[in-house]
């Protein structure tokens, strides 16, 4: 079971990383960086919450391929990310734009919070 203080690193590694992410994605609206950062902060927290308060540690299971260990803990990280993410955007700085730019930016900080996920906590 994760700890509070790793669940805020590794929420603020894929906030941080999305971030990059949806500025290289450009172009560079500081309102749309921040609101994926934003959501992909909360999306892991959230989930991670989630398993912390119902106590699902069979969630921690990798899978059992070297390069790719990937537990369903992970994959909710980036599955809540990306829910959370094409929310904020879509309610948010870019509401008046197309799916597709919300779809490829809330894609984006999802696999964010996933890499984070599997290879660094």
């Amino acid at each position: 079971m994760l700890t509070w203080s790793t669940m805020l690193y590794g929420a603020a590694l894929s906030a941080l990383l999305a971030a990059l992410l949806a500025a290289a994605a450009g172009p560079r609206r500081p309102a749309v960086i921040a609101t994926v950062a934003v959501a992909a902060l909360a999306g892991p927290l959230a989930w991670n919450a989630i398993l912390h308060a119902t106590h699902g540690t069979q969630f921690f299971t990798d899978a059992p391929i070297a390069a790719l260990p990937a537990s369903w803990q992970d994959t909710g990280s980036g599955v809540f990310t990306i829910a959370a993410t094409a929310l904020a955007l879509g309610l948010g700085p870019l509401a008046a734009g197309t799916g597709r730019r919300i779809a490829t930016l809330a894609t984006l900080a999802g696999l964010a919070a996933f890499v984070i996920d599997v290879y660094l906590y």
